[in-house]
């Protein structure tokens, strides 16, 4: 895959395979650092959704986005450190509470993950930095 090419992002497992592709393809062959965004709202949160589609509107046309549930979402940042993707997170947060007039406590967790310059990713290796291990069945 060329970085010219296309990555859809959204309800499909090998577009979140792409997005890891992409950033391990950034930081191998173009070292360019980046960091994966988690973003979790609440089951069944009715605000949580609208935040996504928002962030989806603002990202840049090097960011990505994947949506794992209505409510979850893991977000590709290129050329940032985790203090700027961090900075960018919480603007674009502060801009839909001011827009939209949802509770200035409207709140999502955040979980960050950096990709080194050189570093090559795996969903495996990124998500549970993201959103913490799944839980174990009984």
């Amino acid at each position: 895959m060329t970085a010219m090419q296309a990555i859809p992002t959204k309800d499909d497992p090998r577009h979140l395979r792409a997005m890891m592709d992409r950033a391990s393809e950034l930081a191998c062959d173009h070292e360019v650092a980046s960091v994966f965004v988690g973003i979790a709202g609440e089951e069944g949160d009715l605000l949580a959704p609208e935040f996504l589609e928002y962030v989806e509107s603002a990202l840049r046309m090097e960011d990505r986005i994947y949506r794992l549930l209505r409510e979850r979402a893991v977000v590709l940042l290129a050329d940032v450190d985790v203090e700027q993707a961090r900075a960018i997170v919480e603007r674009l947060r502060l801009e839909f509470v001011s827009r939209f007039g949802p509770s200035a406590r409207f709140e999502v967790d955040l979980g960050f993950f950096a990709v080194a310059r050189g570093q090559a990713v795996s969903a495996k290796e990124v998500l549970p930095q993201l959103f913490g291990p799944p839980p174990k069945k009984h």
